[in-house]
């Protein structure tokens, strides 16, 4: 029991989940007390609790924010910066920034997963930019550059070069950055959040060696999915 509470004292809510869920909870208690007032019945109020109900938890249950801290040594680590699944481990041609093979490795997160970003690397941001696109399904290979997408390109302690990004799903509609151009950015600390199911790809320098393996499940801040040549 002692173990359980533990573990509940380190789930808190998102900042950017905060004012939907108090403002919905509201609206939702205002519309259950008129229902139980104005019917006879209470089957319309049990419905609308149940159906509705339902749905304010399925979004609390997306707004978590689990607080993690990475235990193990971030010398050349490459930790994931996302819940979810692994769906592409490959090299391939990056040219928007480096006109060279990178390696990407892409974790997929549906809209169950914890859709809080953290950096996978220490280091000091280069620049963020930010691109309007299509909103494919994230697990496409399409998806990694006609999606609407943040990039953030951080430069680790010894000099190489790593891309993240951010790229909204087919239900996805906003993504946040907390990234900021020049400053230090360390594992541990949060890079962003992306609203429903979506996807981050993250580019390294080639020679770098995966950890994982596809469809192998991430925890954000805690898996090491690479180590840098």
């Amino acid at each position: 029991m002692g173990e359980r509470i533990k573990k509940l004292k380190k789930i808190r809510i998102h900042r950017e989940g905060t004012d939907e869920l108090l403002y919905s909870l509201f609206i939702i208690i205002a519309v259950a007390v008129v229902l139980w007032r104005s019917f006879d019945t209470p089957i319309p109020f049990i419905i609308f609790v149940g159906i509705v109900g339902t749905a304010w938890l399925m979004m609390l249950n997306f707004y978590r924010c689990p607080i993690r801290y990475f235990n193990g040594d971030t010398e050349k680590a490459v930790v994931a910066p996302a819940d979810g699944k692994i769906v592409v481990i490959e090299e391939t041609e990056e040219e928007e920034y480096f006109h060279d093979c990178r390696l990407m490795i892409s974790i997929f997160m549906s809209p169950l997963n914890v859709h809080a970003n953290w950096f996978p690397v220490d280091g000091k941001v280069k620049f963020v930019k930010h691109f309007r696109g299509n909103y494919h399904k994230a697990w496409l290979p399409k998806a990694s550059e006609e999606n609407e997408h943040a990039d953030i390109m951080i430069e680790t302690p010894d000099g190489q070069d790593v891309l993240v990004r951010q790229i909204a799903g087919a239900m996805a509609r906003r993504i946040v950055t907390y990234a900021k151009d020049d400053e230090d950015c360390y594992i541990d600390e949060h890079l962003g959040f992306i609203k429903l199911g979506s996807r981050v790809d993250v580019y390294l320098p080639l020679g770098s060696e995966a950890k994982v393996k596809m469809n192998q499940k991430t925890v954000g801040d805690q898996t090491v999915i690479a180590k840098l040549r």
